[in-house]
């Protein structure tokens, strides 16, 4: 039976555990390398994970504040609405207020400014021009009770009857001739003819009884002649 050399068994065994060591030391290393790696990946998909998470809270965030920017112009604008409308009923009270003034104002005007003054040619060679005047007034009347139309003369009713005929040609009694006052065709009517008494102007007033204020003149006939039965 051949005899081993010891050193040799000796040196066999050593180089066996250091195969087994090295064997053990790769296996570690690839082990590390594993875990290594894992980790790598695990912590990259984390990383993601939480940027997408911090992603969404980013969206959220901007989208609640979008959506409060949006709440904020919303009641902004129910706020600025009432204003708008109060502004409008306002602008729309000062217009009708206005309007209203301007009215007040011609209705002034039209009572304080003289009535109109209609002018017609006359249509035959006695009367020259018809005057019709809507601002002659009644010129008052002493007289009280029922109201009796005289001519006479003499009497207030008469004399008023001159009154109103001055008033209507704008010429003072004591520069008129009192031609003919007569009955215009009703007890409450009277036509005076007058002229001034160089009779350079010539007259013909209508007269209406207005009970509780006098005679009040219609129509004048500015005349070019007298010469007519009257």
């Amino acid at each position: 039976m051949e005899e081993r050399d010891p050193k040799f068994s000796r040196v066999g065994r050593k180089k066996k555990r250091s195969n087994q060591l090295l064997n053990i030391l790769i296996g570690a290393v690839v082990i590390l390398i594993i875990i290594t790696g894992y980790t790598i990946i695990s912590g990259g998909n984390d990383d993601k994970a939480d940027k997408d998470t911090a992603s969404d809270d980013n969206i959220d965030l901007v989208v609640d504040e979008e959506q409060d920017e949006d709440d904020s112009e919303k009641g902004t604008e129910e706020q600025e609405e009432p204003d708008d409308i109060s502004e409008e009923r306002a602008s729309s009270d000062g217009a009708s207020e206005e309007n209203d003034s301007e009215r007040n104002r011609n209705e002034e005007q039209s009572t304080d400014e003289p009535g109109t003054v209609t002018i017609t040619e006359g249509d035959d060679g006695i009367v020259k021009e018809t005057v019709i005047e809507t601002a002659w007034e009644p010129i008052g009347t002493e007289q009280t009770g029922e109201h009796v139309s005289l001519y006479d003369g003499e009497s207030v009713d008469w004399n008023e009857k001159k009154k109103a005929i001055s008033y209507a040609t704008n010429v003072p009694e004591s520069n008129l001739i009192f031609w003919k006052i007569k009955n215009g065709g009703d007890p409450q009517k009277s036509i005076g003819i007058v002229s001034t008494k160089d009779q350079s102007e010539k007259y013909r007033v209508y007269l209406e009884w207005v009970d509780g204020e006098g005679w009040k003149p219609v129509q004048m006939d500015i005349l070019n002649t007298l010469d007519f039965d009257y």
